[in-house]
């Protein structure tokens, strides 16, 4: 089933689409809807800058993590619990509130 539609494309979008058409020999609406396809399938999906973006802020950040054990984690969850139950934090280096 084919669906008639009417809309408005700016003067550099129309020319761009009648170059594709003319360059693929393919008819208008068939460009714009093989157009609409490949930006559906893109939605919610990440670019290919913003891709890189991402893998380069990973491999800013993953270097600064603190290495520790999972050991030594679970004891400094233990601490904040014990110190937020106890009314606050713990504060100085002698552990005194």
């Amino acid at each position: 089933m084919v669906v008639k539609m009417t809309f408005s494309l700016d003067e550099a979008t129309a020319e761009r689409l009648r170059q594709a058409s003319q360059t693929l020999r393919k008819p208008k609406s068939e460009i714009v809807r093989d157009a609409i396809q490949d930006y559906s399938e893109r939605i919610g999906k990440l670019s290919e800058a913003e891709r890189r973006r991402l893998l380069q802020l990973f491999d800013e950040f993953v270097p600064a993590l603190p290495e520790r054990t999972q050991t030594e984690v679970d004891e400094e969850i233990r601490l904040v619990r014990e110190a937020r139950r106890g009314g606050g934090r713990l504060s100085g280096s002698d552990g005194k509130k």
